[in-house]
Parts: C-alpha cells; sequence; structure tokens
C-alpha cells in the first residue's frame, strides 16, 4: 500500500491550523503564585490540556486528564506501545515583541506566536500525524500512547505525577516532537545549581537590589539593580558609553534618592547561551567598577567577570568535553539580590555530557572567592544517549530521508527533552536543518511549510513504528 502522506496532511491543513491556533491563543505560562490542588502549574497549562483533550475527543479518541498535570489517549492494538510525549506549557513571553505573544499572527509564511515552535506547534503537527493514520484506517500492530504535559519548560513535575499515578504501563520505545531533524538520540545532563551570596555593603555605593531572567533555562534579556550612593550624571554618562560599545540598550531612572540601572540583552534557550545576550551578566560587569563592598562586591564580580560569557564553564573549572556528547554548557539564568536578605542567589544551568557529574561541578563551584555557599536543584537529567543502530532510530531517520531528500545523522544535544523520560526515547523534530532557532525568544514563529512537512514526516514515521 503506498500512501502519499503529504497529500493527505494538505486535505487536513486547515483544520490543522485552526486546532493550533486556538492552543497558541491560550498563555498556558506557569504561575506559581495561581497554583492550587486543581491547577498544579496554575489556570494556564490547564487550559492549554482542557484544550488538546477536548480536540482529541472531538475525534473520537477516549481521553484520560490525569489530575490536570498531563493528559493522553491510546490508540492501536498490540503488545507493543509507542509513547509519543508533547508540551502544552511555554516559557513566559518576556519583551520585545512585534506583536502580542497570544494572538497568532501569519506572517511573510511563518505563525507568530509564544509556543509555534516550542512545543504546541509540533505536538499538534504530530496530532495530526497520527489522525491520518486514524482517519485512513491504517492497520497496526502496536499500539500509541499520546502524552501531552503541563510543565516540561519548567520543572517536569508533570511527567513525575504522571509515571506515578497514570495507571498504564510505560511505553516501550517513543519520542517526542520537541526538538530538531533528522533525530536528537543524544542529550547532556541537566542541572541547576545554585550560589549563594550575603547582603552586606560597605563600600561608598550601596546594591540595595538586583533582578534579572524569568526562568534558569533563559537566557536573561535584561536586568534591573538599584544602587544609591552613586550621581546620575556618572552613571548615565558610564552606561551610555558602556551599551555603545557593546551594542546594547540601557537607562537609568532616578527615584528617592536611588538609581535604578537597567541593561537590556537578548533572550535564547538556556542549552545555547551563545545565542542569546546575558543582561544580567553585562549589568553587573558594568557595576562591578564602582565601589561596592561585602556581599554586593563578591556578587557583582562573580556575575560580571567570572560567569559573564562562560558559556563553556571555564572561567569556573568546571569545563568538560566528551567526544561522543560534546562540551558542557552553562547559562547565568536567574538573579535576585536584595540588601536586607542574608541568601542572595545566581542560578547556573548546566547541560553537561558524560565523564562528570553535578557533584563534581559543585565542588569546583565551592571554591569561588565570595560565594557563600552552594547548593542543588532536586531536579536533574543525567546524559541519555540512544545508539544509531536502534530499530526506533534507524525507522525516525528512514522517513527523514525519504521524504526530505536529505541525509540523516545523529545529533547530542544540551537542551532536554521528553524523549529521554524513556530508555529507548529520541526527540524527533520539528526543526529542520538550517531553520532559525526562535524557541524561548521574543517573536518565536514555526515556517507554515514546516508546519506541514513535519506533519507528513509524523504520519509515515508512526505508521511504520506501528504498522
Amino acid at each position: 500500500m503506498t500512501i502519499d502522506f503529504k497529500a493527505e496532511v494538505e486535505k487536513r491543513k486547515d483544520d490543522l491550523m485552526a486546532d493550533l491556533v486556538s492552543l497558541l491563543e491560550i498563555n498556558s505560562e506557569r504561575d506559581d503564585s495561581k497554583a492550587d490542588a486543581e491547577h498544579p502549574f496554575g489556570p494556564g497549562p490547564v487550559k492549554a490540556l482542557e484544550k488538546f483533550l477536548e480536540i482529541a475527543e472531538r475525534d473520537g479518541y477516549k481521553t484520560r486528564n490525569i489530575d490536570n498535570y498531563a493528559g493522553d489517549f491510546e490508540f492501536g492494538e498490540g503488545e507493543e506501545v509507542l509513547g509519543i510525549f508533547g508540551h502544552l506549557d511555554v516559557v513566559p513571553a518576556g519583551s520585545g515583541w512585534d506583536t502580542d505573544p497570544y494572538k497568532p499572527v501569519i506572517k511573510d509564511g511563518k505563525l507568530y506566536a509564544r509556543g509555534s515552535s516550542d512545543d504546541k506547534g509540533p505536538t499538534m503537527a504530530c496530532y495530526y500525524g497520527l489522525k491520518i493514520i486514524k482517519e485512513l484506517g491504517l492497520p497496526t500492530s502496536k499500539k500509541v500512547r499520546f502524552v501531552v504535559g503541563t510543565d516540561e519548560e519548567s520543572g517536569w513535575g508533570d511527567m513525575d505525577y504522571y509515571f506515578a499515578h497514570n495507571g498504564l504501563k510505560d511505553p516501550d520505545f517513543g519520542f517526542s516532537p520537541d526538538a530538531e531533524f533528522p533525530i536528537i538520540n543524544g542529550e547532556k545532563g541537566n542541572i541547576t545549581e545554585y550560589l549563594h551570596f550575603t547582603g552586606a555593603n560597605a563600600g561608598e555605593a550601596v546594591l540595595e537590589s538586583f533582578a534579572g531572567g524569568l526562568r534558569e533555562n533563559m537566557v536573561p534579556e535584561s536586568a534591573t539593580a538599584v544602587v544609591s550612593g552613586l550621581t546620575k550624571d556618572d552613571v548615565e554618562t558610564a552606561l551610555a558609553a558602556y551599551v555603545k560599545a557593546e551594542g546594547l540598550r540601557g537607562e537609568v531612572v532616578e527615584a528617592d534618592g536611588k538609581l535604578s540601572v537597567t541593561i537590556y540583552g537578548k533572550s535564547a534557550h538556556g542549552s545555547t547561551p551563545e545565542a542569546g545576550v546575558n543582561g544580567a551578566t553585562h549589568l553587573a560587569r558594568f557595576l562591578s567598577v564602582y565601589d561596592f563592598e561585602g556581599g554586593a562586591k563578591a556578587y557583582l564580580e562573580v556575575a560580571g567577570e567570572i560567569l559573564h560569557e562562560d558559556f563553556a564553564g571555564e572561567k569556573l573549572g568546571v569545563a568538560h568535553t566528551d567526544d561522543k556528547m560534546g562540551a558542557l554548557s552553562m547559562n547565568a539564568g536567574v538573579f535576585s539580590f536584595d540588601k536586607s536578605s542574608e541568601d542572595n542567589t545566581i542560578a547556573l544551568n548546566f547541560r553537561y555530557p558524560k565523564g562528570t557529574d553535578k557533584e563534581t561541578i559543585k565542588a569546583k563551584l565551592e571554591e569561588i572567592e565570595g560565594v557563600a555557599s552552594v547548593s542543588l536543584s532536586d531536579h536533574e537529567h543525567t546524559p541519555h544517549y540512544v545508539p544509531m543502530e536502534d530499530e526506533l532510530v534507524q525507522t525516525l531517520l528512514s522517513v527523514y530521508e525519504k521524504q526530505t531528500g536529505l541525509e540523516g545523522y545523529e545529533q547530542v544535544i544540551g537542551g532536554g527533552t521528553f524523549g529521554r523520560l524513556l530508555k529507548r526515547g529520541v526527540a524527533f523534530g520539528a526543526e529542520f536543518p538550517g531553520d532559525e532557532n526562535t524557541m524561548h525568544q521574543a517573536n518565536e514563529y514555526m515556517p507554515l511549510t514546516n508546519i506541514y512537512r513535519s506533519a507528513a514526516i509524523y504520519a509515515e514515521a508512526i505508521y511504520e513504528l506501528i504498522k
């Protein structure tokens, strides 16, 4: 039987787009201030989950909502289970958008919205891939379990809860439509470590507060410090020279005898910190030349001199490279300082290959002068790899090559996807080679052609895995 999966997608592309837009219109950022027993990560992720399950029920699937943490449905017959894992939560929209991030806009053949490429767009494309198989009545020898989560961008609490409470055996193998083609069969370890500082000030300049960053896995697009003991004219002149030299923007605002100093950078995914411009480390670097003392001085010097552009952890002393998995990367993601606090922090997100670990990294961080202590996040992923010769990898690559005419090859990334939830799990699409990566950035988009092209690839790939 020969099936033109691209033609089948073409028949359904208007419906696909309508369903995708209905998801993108939902602000599904995690909001702990509104979290409760019914909304474990806030109301937004729950609304997105309910909308997705509503779509699936409309299409005839028997869905399950696992206490608003995650949802799933199954399709097909057989003992073996193929797991497909997408996510409906998004990182904060942040600033710098040309359009409303939750009012999807199609412009120049691109769909702009938060979540368009990470991960509502790929998830819906994959959903339609399975929908084609169902509507064509194609025979299957395995089951498909389609799972959607609501906390992938933060702590994976959704999947922790799902695997503990869903009541079914784990899928035997699977993939997540949440990365790149041709395939991601390896993912580095992921751990956040926190540097702790006192709030002591002793110099002529006083650091009242310092704040930057929205999430540990995002490059801070901006940061603001409130300082006293400095004159506005001097700081304004110095800041103008600094931002001009660095190609940035900055501003100084005076209120109640204190100066609020802000530097604007560019956000990027925490797994590729070199793709962004860290507004927080730039601000610390700028301020560190002033006469701060005590914990404030240590905070600014560490952030501005050691962490600034230390993407590989070389100045931190934690740099490490593995022949197969590549180099460690570091993103200084969230900064919080208040002069009245004895526990001020900088969150460092590490993506590390085989050959090092969280304790080795922690021991090096504890050697940094001025750091009071170092603590570890409760949430860690260790390095994950599925060999190229695995049947899952070979099948997915063969479909990719057939539909695109491009050569398939393995990739190891610093990003973490739900593909690593299974021992035989990978990430598959939906970003194509050469695409601009706008995940976690302002003006996130996904080309329309890629939405439809990936849906066809997903349809054939799923069929080849379960026929």
